[in-house]
Parts: structure tokens; C-alpha cells; sequence
């Protein structure tokens, strides 16, 4: 069972800057696709970025295009979110997912096949 531990959530204010990080205890069929969703309170969960970690494209949910920069590290097992210009509107928790595809991880949260426990972002006005 993949293992992943999301780091590097906290609270800033508006206009700030913050860098999430995710671990992949392995690589492997589950981990072709990594990504980022969020849930905010009373709010379903949904996706932020993802990754094809053999090829490296990305795809980003409009609400954070321009100022999210999804990344990884492949020899680290390792994904990054850059989160830039933060608004309030972005607070949440953060969650690390792994899927076989990212046409699966597209499709929504339920066809995730590993989450991390999630780390928290606040950002105040």
C-alpha cells in the first residue's frame, strides 16, 4: 500500500506565498498520476493539480491557473505545490493523491487510489 505524507501547509495572509510537499513511500502503477485536491469546511473535495510522473505534463484547476505551480521530483518520490498571490478562497486542507491515470484523478476524488491525511492552509485578509 502506497503510503503518502503531505508537509508544508500553515497560514499567511493574502498575497502570500506557501510550498506543500508530498512523499510517495513507493513509485509504482498507482503513483502514474499525482495531484493535489482540497476541501474547504461544508465543501466537497476537488481538485487543485496534478501531474503525469513519467512525462512531467500538468493540468490545473482554473480557480488557481497563474498562480499554482505543480512539481516533482521522480528520484525522490516526490511531488511539490508552489502556491502563489494566496486568497482567502484557497483556504482549506490540502490533500495528496495518487492515481493509476490522470484521466482517473480527473474524473474526481473517487477515483483516487491513495490519499495522504492532509495538511492544512489558511490564508486570512
Amino acid at each position: 500500500q502506497v503510503q503518502l505524507a503531505e508537509s508544508g501547509g500553515g497560514s499567511v495572509q493574502t498575497g502570500g506565498s506557501l510550498r506543500l510537499s508530498c512523499s510517495a513511500s513507493e513509485s509504482g502503477t498507482t503513483t502514474r498520476c499525482m495531484g493535489w485536491f482540497r476541501q474547504a469546511p461544508g465543501k466537497e473535495r476537488g481538485g487543485v493539480a496534478l501531474i503525469y510522473t513519467n512525462i512531467g505534463t500538468t493540468h490545473y484547476d482554473n480557480s488557481v491557473k497563474g498562480r499554482f505551480t505543480i512539481s516533482k521530483d521522480s528520484a525522490k518520490n516526490m511531488i511539490y505545490l508552489a502556491m502563489n498571490n494566496l486568497r482567502p478562497e484557497d483556504t482549506a486542507v490540502y490533500y495528496c493523491a495518487a492515481a493509476r491515470t490522470c484521466t482517473d484523478m480527473l474524473r474526481g476524488p473517487r477515483y483516487v487510489d491513495h490519499w495522504g491525511r492532509g495538511t492544512q492552509v489558511t490564508v486570512s485578509s
